[in-house]
Formats: C-alpha cells, sequence, structure tokens
C-alpha cells in the first residue's frame, strides 16, 4: 500500500508551512515554534564530563548562546572523553531560535571518500571483512564534520568569537586533567586490541613500561592544546593545511590503509534544514534529518503508541511489551529505508504518516509478540534488505541559554576511541564503518546504506526538542549507545509525557531494546514478574546488567526554571548557570 504523505498544511498543531522536497528525500516540514515571551533568568547545560559540563556554563556565563556553549563542549569531551566522541568526529544538532520560534537540524556526519566504491570493506576473497578489522583499517576514517557543522550554526546563532569558545579546552588540555575512572577503564579494554598498534596513541594512552593510564593519573594534551588554537584562528583547520594533512596521513598508514585526501578534507562541507517533527498527544518532537535514523525512528515509535493509552498502561508489563513492538517495527523500517537522501530516495514522511503507523500499531496484540517482523510498505519501492553492523559509543548534551535558544547535541567518532587512530592529539572517526559491508542483499537488491563516494553513512544519532502544543519549549533529551540510541530516546519520552517522570527518573529507568527478534533490557531495573511476563508473551527475552545509554535531558517547568536529568550509567553532571 501506499499512504498519502501529511503536511504542516494539515496538522492542527504550530507547524508553519507545507514543508518542501529534499534532494531525493519524499517529503519534509518545516516547524515554527512559539518564539519565548520573555528571556529567562538562567541557563543550564547537561553533558557526560564535569569538566565539559563547567566548560559550557562558563561560555554561558560570558554571554554565549548555547551554540557557543555547544562548541566549548565539544572542544572538552574530544579531550576528557576521548572514546566516544572529538574534534575529528561527526554529529548532528537540533536548534530551537527563541526569537523566531524556528527549529532547524545541522548535519556534521562524516563523508566517504572520494575513490571509494562499494568494496570499501569488502576482502580480496570478496567476502565483507570482519567488523573489528574494518574499525581499525585506515578504510574507516570519513572527512571530519563536526567542527564544520559547528561553525554554521555559529555564525547563524553565535553571540560571542568563535575564538573564545575554545579557552576552556585549551586550558585543560595545556595544565592537564585528571583521568576519569571510565576512561581508565575503557582505556585498559581498548589496549588489549589496537591501541597500542600506532605510536601515537600508544604514548598517549600508555605509561613508558606499557600499563595503561589510571583514574587519577593527571594526562596534559600540548599537541592537543595546538590543534584547538589552530581552530580557534580557522573553523577549517580540521578540514586544510597541517591538522588535515596530518589526519590523512594517519589513515594511510597500515593495516588497510585508506584513500582518504586532501582534496576530500577540503570539499567538505556540512548541511542545514529544517528539523524532522511529528505529533506526539499534545507535544511536538522534532529531530534530526537522514542520514539520521534517530528523528524517523524515535518518531515512528511514539507515533505507534499514540494509538494506545500508554498512561493507563504505565511501566508495566503490557506497558513494556508495546513499547517493545512498536520498537521492533520502528527498527524493521528504519533499517531498510534510510541512509543518505542525497543518494538513496528516504521515504521519511511516508515512514511518519499517522495512518501508516495506526496499521503498524494494528499488529501489536496484547497477547502474545510479533514474530519474524519486516519492513511495512509506507512506499511503492524496497531497497534491498539491511547488512550494516553495529558498536554502541558517541555523547550527547543539551543546553539552554538565558534567552531560551535550545541545542540538543548527539557527537561520536563511532566506536571506542573511533578507529585507535590518533593524530593531532585526537582521536579519528571509524564512521564509514556505519556503511553496509555488503552492496547487495542475498536476493541481489542494492542495500540503501551502502558504500558510495561521497555519502554520509547511516547515523542512529537522536537528538530532539520537545515542544508543547502551543508550540514552547518541554524538554531536549538525547543519548549516545549505537543503534539502542533510538530506544534509550523514546523511553524518555514515553516516561515524562505519558508516565508522568521527572527528567532524572525517565533516564533513571530500565532501558528496553527490542530490535531483529529479542528484548535487550536491563535486568536489575525491572520487576522480575516483567521479565517473565515478556517471555510469557513470546519475546525473545536477553537480560543486560547495565546499558551504555548517556541520556542527557533538559526539561523547561511550568515557572520557567530548568531542570536537568544526568545518565548515572555514564559521568555527567547538570550545571547551571
Amino acid at each position: 500500500m501506499k499512504y498519502l504523505l501529511f503536511t504542516s498544511c494539515a496538522l492542527a498543531l504550530t507547524f508553519s508551512a507545507c514543508g518542501g522536497t529534499n534532494k531525493k528525500t519524499v517529503s519534509v516540514e518545516t516547524a515554527q515554534m512559539a518564539p519565548a515571551d520573555n528571556p529567562y533568568a538562567k541557563g543550564m547545560v547537561v553533558a557526560a564530563n564535569p569538566h565539559a559540563a563547567q566548560a559550557g556554563v562558563e561560555v554561558l556565563r560570558a554571554g554565549g548562546s548555547a551554540v557557543d556553549a555547544a562548541i566549548a563542549v565539544q572542544a572538552v569531551l574530544s579531550l576528557v572523553e576521548p572514546q566516544s566522541s572529538g574534534i575529528a568526529g561527526g554529529a548532528f544538532l537540533v536548534f530551537y531560535d527563541a526569537g523566531t520560534g524556528k527549529v532547524s537540524a545541522y548535519n556534521g556526519r562524516e563523508k566517504a571518500p572520494s575513490a571509494i566504491d562499494e568494496t570499501l570493506f569488502l576482502g580480496e576473497d570478496g567476502q565483507p571483512l570482519r567488523y573489528f578489522e574494518g574499525i581499525i583499517s585506515g578504510r574507516s576514517t570519513g572527512v571530519p564534520g563536526v567542527m564544520a557543522m559547528l561553525d554554521m550554526a555559529h555564525q547563524d546563532h553565535g553571540k560571542l568569537p568563535w575564538a573564545d569558545n575554545f579557552e576552556a579546552g585549551i586550558k585543560l588540555a595545556e595544565d592537564g586533567f585528571e583521568v576519569s575512572p571510565r576512561m581508565a577503564m575503557l582505556v585498559e579494554m581498548a589496549g588489549g586490541f589496537a591501541l597500542k598498534v600506532q605510536p601515537a596513541a600508544l604514548e598517549y594512552f600508555f605509561h613508558e613500561d606499557g600499563s595503561p593510564l589510571k583514574a587519577g593519573d593527571i594526562r596534559d594534551n600540548k599537541l592537543y592544546a595546538e590543534s584547538l588554537r589552530a581552530l580557534a584562528k580557522n573553523p577549517r583547520a580540521m578540514n586544510e593545511g597541517p591538522i588535515a594533512e596530518a589526519i590523512v596521513a594517519a589513515t594511510r598508514e597500515e593495516p588497510r590503509p585508506g584513500v582518504l585526501s586532501i582534496a576530500d578534507m577540503a570539499a567538505y562541507q556540512p548541511q542545514k534544514t529544517e528539523a524532522l517533527c511529528s505529533p506526539y498527544r499534545d507535544y511536538v518532537l522534532c529531530g534530526a534529518m537522514p542520514p539520521s535514523s534517530g528523528g524517523i525512528a524515535v518518531q515512528s515509535i511514539m507515533g505507534q503508541l499514540a494509538n494506545f493509552d500508554m498512561k493507563a498502561l504505565g511501566p508495566t508489563l503490557d506497558g513494556w511489551h508495546v513499547f517493545a513492538e512498536a520498537g521492533e517495527m520502528a527498527y524493521a523500517d528504519r533499517d531498510l529505508f534510510v541512509a543518505d537522501p542525497d543518494f538513496v530516495e528516504v521515504p521519511s514522511r511516508a515512514l511518519l504518516n499517522p495512518d501508516y503507523l495506526k496499521s503498524r500499531a494494528a499488529l501489536i496484540s496484547m497477547d502474545s509478540s510479533l514474530k519474524n517482523v519486516k519492513a511495512g510498505d509506507p512506499v511503492d519501492f524496497k531497497p534491498g534488505k539491511d547488512a550494516t553492523p553495529d558498536v554502541p559509543g558517541t555523547s550527547h548534551f543539551s543546553i539552554v541559554d538565558k534567552w531560551g535558544n535550545v541545542v540538543s547535541m548527539t557527537t561520536t567518532v563511532e566506536s571506542l576511541f573511533g578507529s585507535q587512530r590518533m593524530a593531532g592529539g585526537f582521536m579519528l572517526n571509524n564512521q564509514l564503518t556505519d556503511f553496509s559491508f555488503r552492496a547487495r542483499d542475498d536476493a541481489g537488491n542494492l542495500i540503501a546504506n551502502r558504500s558510495e563516494a561521497g555519502k554520509r553513512p547511516r547515523s542512529s544519532m537522536a537528538p530532539h526538542i520537545v515542544f508543547h502544543k502551543d508550540g514552547t519549549f518541554a524538554f531536549a533529551t538525547g543519548s549516545p549507545g549505537g543503534s539502542s540510541i533510538i530506544a534509550y530516546t523514546a523511553k524518555t519520552m514515553v516516561a515524562m509525557i505519558d508516565w508522568d517522570m521527572s527528567p532524572q527518573d525517565a533516564v533513571n529507568l530500565a532501558n528496553v531494546i527490542s530490535r531483529n527478534g529479542s528484548v535487550r533490557l536491563e535486568e536489575a531495573g525491572l520487576d522480575p514478574e516483567i521479565i517473565t511476563g515478556l517471555e510469557a508473551k513470546g519475546h525473545k527475552v536477553i537480560r543486560s546488567k547495565g546499558e551504555i545509554s548517556g541520556l542527557h535531558i533538559i526539561r523547561r517547568n511550568a515557572d520557567g526554571s530548568y531542570e536537568g536529568g544526568v545518565d548515572p550509567r555514564r559521568e555527567g553532571t547538570a550545571e547551571t548557570e
């Protein structure tokens, strides 16, 4: 079947105009929310590391905007949380302009080199490489996009000079910082893989005797400080000049050197689009556009749940059963259809059409779980069955400034320490392993997320800003965690909107991820009767001792104050201006 696309003209919400069509994207729409009536007294930053959150707040106190603070947060995260994100990675940023009411999405996803093709991750035998071999190869690194994206957002919404936003990161890199327990644990773990292979990474993360950095060690990074100084002078320093040359050189090293070039680096440009928005009860959800699949998949889950009384069901066996079933179908659609819209047709609006989602929700039985869930047919074409591998990583932060502007940004180098290669004092991404390692499925159909020259790989990042139906800001949310990001983020929306939870309670709530025929859940956070009840309904339950979400939420309360939610599974804090 093929559903008519709905546009903002048909919604009794605060969308301002009917959307146009992006290149090879079926339909999108503009979200025009309510301008803030009055400036708010103070801002807030919620990020995955105390140094990063404090750096963002210092910028806000100096008169900076939410985007200025985001630059400072990213510059520090790259230093103190190199296992998750960095200035040589990529990101998606959703921005609410409180002065105009507009909601924009910035795309800083990395791009593949111009010299690659669909055989990027095939070995000499024509078969896909083992996933880890792809990660640590020179082939895995795409052209970095996060700093170019932040430069674009700064040109639109910055209030401080660009260079001022790097001061905290430069000082911390020069003076040194205390290695956190999480960073130390992951350095030790990665040391058993490939973090010791490249001399630069070996020298930085390990002592002379080969032992890894320990929690509490003081680690400076003079080379990174120099990279930040170069960026402060020239926002394009990641894409041209000595830093770009160092990145290219690192990707050309063995094993399996890549083909990234200086020309690829120089040609990179970020993108700005309208945010992808859809209604949920008395709220409007706004997220990133493809090649992020997070906006579509999160809103698909929520659109299906709109057909159930989730408030009455609550976080019970039946509530979690419905949540899991909606997730299973949203992931199936996301896996099949979503990729870079500059290369393939992505039926964004068709996948979020209320009638289509109602038909998907109608498949859910309260008595038993669905079996062999397949993608639906919202349009009259289907790509090949997806074969993209998945590894969790990444970092998320939320920021509100004193003018009421909001940033929700998810940022990543992909896997643990990215490609585990360094240049300029920072980690290189392995983002291209987010492509399908195979170009065609078993039936010979082309896979939407196959590797192609100049293409951006699909992402699961799902930064969201949520509004009341009158267009006023409600909360910002998002998480790291690979493809589980989608379920983590949707969980917080259900918890806060339907189950009346605070931001912190929504973050603390057990994570439940349903994809590819199994339900992975945090065993300690759920009543045992819920877990056995899910099994009795036919779910294949995988008991997890803990998920690696890093949910960071800011909610605006009725009195205008802000309330943060910080994920205890990481090391973040909420800081108020």
